[in-house]
């Protein structure tokens, strides 16, 4: 005969006020991302937690043993990088979306933490993470702006007026 295993209702619910917690926690970052960054953020975000509170629940709950589930982290880990290495443009001499990359490794660790009822510490991370983009945004532009006010050196002219060789394809040939 074969093994039915009936759902139990107290862990569905269990498991739905954890991976609800973490969906949650993550949407004040998805909405600063969403409002300021223009890459990932609503729906991202959210998404990037529960996956991630359901793969460490998913292996509390299926693996035997610590070096099981430390696995499952260590891959989370990984995949938040690469999912974040996404966020990142490069444009000629400036780089883009490190902030927003930093917050979708960090809010991976939000729905872990979630899973393993590190409430304290999914609520300091996603608080942390919030504060971060929110109260450092009038920080970064004026250190943009203090940036762009310096003197910029010319072209070929090292700071401090030293000359330098022009670019190879300028030289003349002799």
């Amino acid at each position: 005969m074969m093994d039915t295993n009936p759902i139990d209702l107290t862990d569905v619910f269990r498991h739905l006020l954890r991976l609800g917690t973490a969906y949650l926690l993550a949407m004040p970052i998805a909405w600063d991302r969403e409002a300021h960054s223009g890459g990932a953020g609503l729906r991202t975000f959210p998404l990037v937690a529960l996956a991630s509170c359901a793969y460490v629940l998913l292996g509390i709950e299926v693996l035997d043993g610590a070096d099981s589930q430390s696995r499952v982290l260590y891959g989370l880990m990984t995949g938040m990088g690469f999912i974040g290495g996404g966020a990142i443009l490069k444009d000629g001499g400036s780089v883009r979306g490190t902030a927003t990359a930093a917050s979708i490794w960090n809010t991976g660790a939000i729905g872990a933490a979630v899973a393993w009822n590190r409430y304290e510490m999914a609520i300091t991370l996603a608080l942390l993470n919030f504060i971060t983009l929110w109260a450092f945004r009038p920080l970064k532009r004026a250190a943009r702006d203090t940036q762009e006010s310096l003197p910029q050196p010319a072209p070929h002219e090292a700071p401090g007026g030293a000359s330098v060789l022009p670019p190879r394809r300028e030289r003349a040939r002799g």
